[in-house]
């Protein structure tokens, strides 16, 4: 069946208004379209795949005796997120009964209420699979958050922040940019797929977090840089794969809006990707695959909020402008002293400022009603001459960046005091790494030979003297470790290098001695 005109396939009757009606005596699709429906659940399956996605990718970035553990927190915090929104977090979020603004209330709580009425993000669909779609959103954006724990942070305190922050921190977010009552939303603001919710909301929730949790030592940074680049390149190509379904998806149906929305996430991702390799080439005169994921995941970030609002010109020059804003974004954990390990700032939460500013200058109206519902609602950004949309667009992005961070930082601060649930990991477990203390698996087989390799090396005759005494230290490949272990203080390395998704190449030690 095809329409013509605003809306959805068949209007709905408006018989039970909280459920949509009596599946025992109506059959409840007809008002929604198969191919609709089939798209958006195709969809919720492609951002699921984000999440491993993300694992992938934070491993690679990580030292080997680290990289298990980033795996399991990013799926951990999935089923955490599951839970969460099941229990109370789609009723926070989008119930419409809530008439705040700020945040909704408990009448969808255990998705009760919640079947077959057109849901609150869009008519094309109903309430029961917007729901789901929508946790797959929640879900991901706490996998971003927990690479804060990187090579530092304990686990389960890491689960129980991100169950109180998907609450007071994602719930409320989202509620202001996409629930019928939101502030944001009320206020005619343009948030296509997240910026503020998703972006914003986890690059200053991983910066506060690592700021609570505090720097790594320094001395553990010795020889530091990403241990894996194919995984690297595999976490980034699963998430360009899922954000096809996270940006083509936020259309709500198998529209036209949904194929402009991948074709500006395709542009944006692979402009930036390009000028970021460049921006690396000129220092290092080298080609970065690092580098080239690096922009790629910036460009995909700064399209979540743009693509279902911008033309595909306007989309060439958000990749470009982002990623030269995020790749030199990746020095300010240095000015300002907080080891945001993997640049979750960097990448996530400038690149979604970056966004949704250009929402308010490069908006186009026909692109909006390309869904066949938002015809004609929407004015457009600066060059339609919508000229307030610029301060209505900035004003969130500032309520957000703001919000996240303090209740973020507010929220790690208390459980890091609540016994039990202190976020560090201890010196010795640092040094050990997260696989081994916080897992007691590895990503790798000979992660555990290699501590001690002399324990595992077949005696050819009878041992030789000199094996038993070699000290424990020197079975160490990095001779500062072994100064460590030793209780010496470990000799300065000018080969000390800290790379995260930014490809930030600055040594660290380095960097603290300029300032």
């Amino acid at each position: 069946m095809s329409y013509s005109w605003v809306g959805p396939p068949a209007a709905f009757n408006g018989t039970n208004p909280y459920i949509g009606g009596n599946s025992e005596v109506e059959n409840l699709n007809q008002w929604f379209q198969s191919g609709d429906q089939a798209y958006i659940i195709v969809a919720s399956a492609m951002v699921l795949i984000m999440v491993p996605g993300l694992g992938f990718l934070y491993s690679g970035l990580a030292r080997r005796k680290s990289a298990l553990s980033l795996i399991w927190a990013c799926m951990a915090s999935c089923s955490v997120i599951t839970f969460q929104w099941y229990f109370w977090g789609y009723s926070l979020a989008f119930s419409q009964y809530g008439t705040s603004g700020f945040i909704g209330d408990l009448s969808k709580f255990g998705l009760m209420k919640t079947l077959a009425a057109p849901s609150p993000g869009s008519p094309l669909i109903p309430d029961l699979l917007y729901a789901f779609y929508q946790m797959q959103f929640c879900a991901v954006t706490a996998a971003i958050v927990v690479g804060a724990v990187a090579e530092r942070g304990r686990l389960i305190p890491m689960m129980v922040f991100i169950f109180f922050w998907a609450t007071i921190v994602y719930c409320p977010i989202a509620c202001w940019a996409w629930n019928v009552n939101g502030w944001f939303f009320k206020w005619g603001g343009l948030d296509y797929a997240g910026g503020g919710p998703v972006e914003i909301g986890s690059g200053m929730s991983a910066l506060a977090y690592s700021m609570v949790l505090g720097r790594r030592q320094e001395k553990m940074m010795l020889n530091f840089r990403p241990h894996n680049v194919s995984l690297i390149t595999l976490g980034t190509i699963l998430l360009w794969f899922g954000w096809l379904g996270f940006n083509g998806g936020s259309s709500f149906g198998a529209n036209l809006r949904a194929t402009m929305a991948c074709w500006n996430s395709n542009l944006t991702a692979m402009f930036a990707a390009v000028t970021w390799v460049l921006l690396d080439w000129r220092l290092a005169r080298k080609w970065s695959m690092v580098g080239w994921c690096s922009g790629c995941i910036s460009g995909l970030v700064a399209a979540t909020p743009a693509s279902g609002y911008l033309t595909p010109w306007a989309s060439v020059v958000l990749g470009i402008v982002t990623s030269v804003v995020c790749n030199f974004a990746t020095k300010v954990k240095f000015w300002i002293k907080i080891d945001d390990a993997l640049d979750v700032f960097a990448e996530h939460g400038v690149a979604g400022m970056i966004g949704l500013l250009f929402n308010g200058i490069f908006g186009a109206s026909y692109v909006i009603g390309l869904d066949g519902v938002n015809t004609g609602l929407f004015p457009g950004g600066w060059v339609e001459h919508n000229y307030k949309q610029l301060y209505i667009q900035f004003t969130y992005v500032v309520a957000v960046t703001v919000y996240a961070f303090v209740v973020s930082a507010i929220l790690a601060f208390i459980i890091d005091k609540i016994p039990g649930l202190h976020l560090r990991a201890s010196e010795e477990a640092e040094l050990l790494g997260m696989d081994d203390d916080q897992l007691g698996e590895f990503a790798y087989d000979y992660v555990e030979v290699r501590r001690d390799y002399l324990a595992w090396t077949p005696a050819k005759n009878e041992p030789a003297a000199t094996e038993q005494s070699i000290p424990m230290g020197e079975r160490h490949g990095i001779h500062q470790h072994s100064q460590m272990l030793e209780g010496k203080e470990p000799s300065e390395s000018s080969g000390e290098q800290h790379t995260g998704i930014g490809g930030d190449r600055h040594a660290i030690g380095a960097e603290d001695k300029r300032e």
